[in-house]
Parts: C-alpha cells; sequence; structure tokens
C-alpha cells in the first residue's frame, strides 16, 4: 500500500497523525487550565470523561496515533540514515538552513514518548485505568476508586514535587522543540509549499505550539508554587 511502503506515504501519514495530536495537545491544553481557575470545575471535567466508551474509544484512538506516528518517524530516520551511507559522518557541523531540531527529531521523539510514559503514570494510572478495572471486576482500593476524579489533586501532589516538576518542564521543552519543526514541516508534506503560505503557516504554527506549551507550563508553575485555585488545595486533600 503507497501510505506504509512509500517514502512519501509514511510521510503523509506522519503528517496527519501529527496534526491529529497537536489538535489534541491543544483541547488537553485547554481543559488543565481549567485546573487554575477552579478545581471543581476541572474535576468535573475529568469525572465527566473518566471511563465512559467515549473516553475510551478517544484514548484507544490516541494511543494508536501515537503508536503510528513514532512508528513511522523511527522507520523513516533508519530509511534516511541508510540512505545517507558514510555521508552522516563526513560533515561534523549542522548544514546551513537545517534547523537543530529537523536533526535531532528522533531524539525528541524520544524524549516525548517518555515524558508521556511519566505523564501516563502520574495521571492516567491513577484515574482512567482505576475505573476500567473496576470495571472489568478487578479489585481497586476503594481510595483508589474514590480520588479517579480528583485531577486537582494528581497535579497539585504531581507538581509540588521539585523532581516532577523539572522533568515536565524538560519534557515540555522537548515537547516544542519536536512541534514547531513537526508542524510545518506536516504542512510541506501536505503539498502547503508555496512561499506565501508556507511562511504563513510556519508562523501560524509556531504560535500554536507555544500557546500549547506555555499553557501546559502555566499548570505545571501554578502546581509548584501553588498559585490560583490550586493554591487552595490543602496537603491532607491531596490524593496519596
Amino acid at each position: 500500500m503507497w501510505l506504509s511502503k512509500s517514502s512519501v506515504g509514511r510521510k503523509v501519514v506522519m503528517s496527519v497523525s501529527g496534526v491529529a495530536l497537536v489538535l489534541f495537545l491543544l483541547f488537553h491544553m485547554a481543559m488543565n487550565l481549567v485546573a487554575i481557575i477552579s478545581t471543581e470545575g476541572y474535576n468535573m471535567i475529568c469525572e465527566f470523561l473518566g471511563a465512559n466508551w467515549y473516553a475510551l474509544v478517544g484514548t484507544a484512538g490516541l494511543a494508536f496515533l501515537v503508536l503510528v506516528h513514532f512508528v513511522y518517524a523511527f522507520i523513516l530516520t533508519i530509511q534516511n540514515r541508510n540512505a545517507r551511507g558514510s555521508q552522516r559522518y563526513a560533515v561534523a557541523e549542522r548544514p546551513k538552513g537545517v534547523s537543530w531540531a529537523s536533526q535531532n527529531m528522533l531524539v525528541l521523539g524520544i524524549i516525548v514518548v517518555l515524558g508521556l510514559g511519566l505523564h501516563l503514570f502520574n495521571f492516567w494510572a491513577n484515574m482512567q485505568l482505576p475505573e476500567v478495572l473496576h470495571k472489568l471486576g478487578m479489585h481497586v482500593e476503594p481510595a483508589t476508586m474514590e480520588n479517579v476524579a480528583n485531577g486537582s489533586g494528581y497535579i497539585a501532589k504531581t507538581f509540588t514535587c521539585p523532581v516532577y516538576a523539572v522533568l515536565y518542564v524538560v519534557w515540555l521543552a522537548a515537547l516544542w522543540f519536536h512541534l514547531t519543526h513537526g508542524f510545518w514541516s506536516a504542512m510541506q508534506t501536505l503539498g502547503i509549499n508555496n512561499k506565501v503560505w508556507f511562511c504563513r503557516w510556519k508562523a501560524i504554527g509556531n504560535v500554536i505550539v507555544t500557546l500549547i506549551i506555555l499553557g501546559f507550563l502555566a499548570v505545571v508553575v501554578a502546581g509548584f508554587f501553588g498559585l490560583g485555585a490550586l493554591g487552595t488545595i490543602e496537603c491532607a486533600a491531596v490524593c496519596c
């Protein structure tokens, strides 16, 4: 099949899946900002999503997109390295016009995936996963079930830890580099490559990605310093 066997087809799959993930991140960032304004409002959103069928379908779809995006990225990187052969060792300096991010997309992608794993450990494993296990008839501690919708509590618990706060900042920095390059690269792959609109989409992409990262960073900072509504969460109220 053209989309899976040709280099251009793989790039198209990567571009479409990447743009879809950027749109999800925009939604997820906007949702997380609610926690700074109202912990009750944020917890209501978490309860609404929970382990309902539509949330589970969405989670499965996102997992599929991430898997496809990463696998295709890995295949294309190996393919490009093999095509360059020994020439990849010939130049030590970065070629003119080639960004640092474009030369390190695989490394950035690995950091992003590792950060995603940390995020799943801190939040998904404590919220949606226990609900799924409970619905499957498996034993889940009552205290865990009581806190499955306490998203604000998990934010406070996670980001008051300096180690987690620093790790998330590193993750967000890698995500910014990965997305700013990936967005305009996707537009180019999808055919938006004339000089006028290519430059415009590059600027639009940079703005969107920067807003996404700043939004997530605001939640990390608010959680670490106890700002906004997150500052009203008492230690006893934070799930443990």
